[in-house]
């Protein structure tokens, strides 16, 4: 990717971005957001972000957490997608382990990497960038798109075979076909237009609206429907699926399957909850920051890679998930 120096006008909207790394907070079958109150939910989630995520998760979460997972210390949102599994010849199943991003600091414990951009990388599009509001929560993706096509229209919605941590292309809209060499990254884009009126939808996505053809690519103008311009929020998960290279089926066919049964990648999803503290996102949207400039005060508080590590919630569900499983939690007919 290629980063443009970035000049500011002396009025009008400024331009900023943030990049940052939040630590594994949990690992469990639970999904606030789908599947509200559920306990154990349907598939196994990779949780990250604040202390606050529970079976259940309504009103200001912002005001509810203690401790996040994440670089910044006022963000207690929680970020979370769908956990991938090797299966074995044998039919045994495998959790791939979660690498930290190489342009994070180092002892990060898996986790994701989390971006709020605006138009794109470089501009907000002269535009105003609104914070979400307490409350918001979206979701991305489906766990029932069960084929290529309709995998294809989800924008955003990508797999990269990685050479190392630096691959970002080919962007791919299902799993690779063959052994990667440094793993294989998630990309979840999520849109961006909001229609100024509901927190949520029935179905977790129909209050927000995407303008943009790929992850990172800039986005078009929002429609009259979703008017208002918000972060474009993205993660990216990078999984260490190298130490199974040397197991692949010698037919050739994918190994690999996500927590919900999914052996194609279609269906990849993830779910977002906000929980900024007070105006903390809207501060930094408003700044001319840019990914670690915006840290240390300027104008967000950050904190170290031990207190992000430190940061746990409870494991409500009691199950193994490390060991190899005759069967994926929660998929057994």
């Amino acid at each position: 990717m290629k980063w443009l120096s970035i000049t500011l006008a002396l009025v009008g909207p400024s331009q900023a971005a943030l990049r940052f790394g939040c630590s594994t907070l949990s690992i469990q079958r639970l999904d606030p957001l789908v599947e509200p109150g559920r306990l154990p939910s349907s598939h196994v989630h990779q949780i990250v972000g604040g202390n606050a995520f529970n079976v259940t998760m309504i009103g200001d979460i912002g005001e509810q957490a203690s401790c996040t997972t994440c670089t910044f210390s006022e963000d207690f949102s929680n970020y979370w997608t769908a956990v991938l599994f090797f299966k074995h010849p044998n039919g045994t199943y495998k959790r791939v382990p979660i690498m930290q991003n190489t342009a994070l600091p180092n002892g990060i414990n898996g986790g994701m990497t989390i971006y709020y951009t605006q138009q794109d990388f470089n501009s907000n599009g002269n535009q105003k960038i609104t914070a979400f509001k307490p409350g918001f929560r979206m979701t991305v993706g489906s766990p029932t798109t069960n084929n290529l096509n309709d995998a294809k229209g989800h924008a955003g919605l990508r797999f990269v075979c990685l050479t190392d941590k630096n691959t970002r292309f080919p962007e791919l809209p299902d799993f690779p076909t063959k052994p990667c060499r440094g793993g294989i990254m998630t990309v979840h884009h999520f849109p961006s237009c909001w229609d100024g009126k509901n927190l949520d939808s029935p179905d977790h996505q129909s209050h927000m609206y995407n303008t943009a053809k790929e992850a990172f690519s800039p986005a078009g103008p929002c429609p009259a429907s979703h008017p208002v311009r918000m972060p474009q929020v993205a993660y990216e998960t990078l999984w260490d699926t190298t130490q199974f290279n040397n197991m692949w089926p010698k037919d050739g066919s994918n190994p690999f399957v996500l927590s919900f049964g999914d052996n194609k990648g279609y269906g990849t999803h993830a779910d977002y909850v906000f929980g900024w503290k007070g105006d903390s996102l809207q501060k930094a949207m408003d700044s001319s920051c840019m990914f670690n400039a915006c840290e240390n005060g300027r104008p967000l508080k950050s904190q170290n890679v031990q207190a992000m590590d430190k940061c746990t919630v409870k494991n409500m569900v009691n199950e193994d998930l490390d060991s190899w499983l005759k069967v994926l939690p929660g998929q057994a007919m």
